[in-house]
């Protein structure tokens, strides 16, 4: 099983003035998030304290401008990245671990290649009612996921989201990598947006990683009960 993660906890209530219901989620490592201030078409490398292989760490390498923040959150996963990617590379079904996600229906393509468009429908309590999101790669074989949102009622302007998987350092689990860029709304700090952003990300790979997990504990139950 993966690390037991730190006892202190997020608590997010609001952006732009929206009150929105407290997510409480464990902190995990969290990369940067001091790329705002950097010039337009400067490429921000990720840096961590969590080893990044090099060939995993270039797919986090963003276009940053003077007001979007960038930042990225680790979750270690005890379940293989075959497994775990089965469930990431759905980007028709993102509501099988994202709990914000109400509904989500492919509009444009089949949203298993590049092209493909989503509306995606958000939970309520959310400042956000629906997202209109572009899938920009889809690489089974390095496992990398990355996707726009292009469209929709919500903050998060210029979003762009990139989501790699590779080995834990056992061999037997995964190390997943979301990283993202987004304009900074206007009357929020890029702390606020960083914390916001953060929040949200850092609930989704804890979902995943239960949700991963569990797949695991089926699939090991079901072999043993048809011995």
């Amino acid at each position: 099983m993966p690390a037991t993660p730190p006892k202190s906890s997020l608590q997010l209530h609001r952006i732009n003035g929206n009150t929105i219901n407290t997510m409480i989620c464990h902190k995990q490592p969290t990369i940067s998030t001091t790329a705002a201030a950097a010039a337009h078409h400067d490429r921000i490398p990720v840096t961590c304290a969590t080893p990044i292989p090099d060939n995993v760490a270039r797919f986090h390498a963003h276009s940053v401008g003077p007001n979007q923040c960038c930042s990225a959150v680790i979750q270690p996963i005890d379940a293989p990245v075959s497994t775990v990617w089965s469930v990431v590379r759905r980007f028709d079904n993102p509501q099988a671990y994202k709990h914000f996600v109400k509904s989500c229906h492919v509009i444009v393509g089949d949203g298993d290649h590049v092209g493909s468009l989503r509306e995606v429908r958000v939970v309520s309590g959310l400042p956000a009612a629906t997202s209109t999101e572009r899938l920009e790669i889809l690489d089974d074989e390095r496992h990398v996921l990355s996707f726009s949102m292009v469209g929709g009622d919500h903050r998060l302007s210029n979003y762009r989201s990139v989501t790699t998987l590779h080995p834990s350092s056992n061999g037997s689990g995964t190390v997943v990598v979301e990283s993202y860029v987004v304009d900074i709304p206007h009357g929020n700090t890029k702390e606020d947006t960083c914390v916001f952003v953060d929040t949200i990300v850092r609930c989704n790979l804890q979902s995943l990683a239960q949700f991963a997990e569990n797949l695991v504990g089926r699939n090991r139950s079901s072999i043993v009960h048809r011995k």
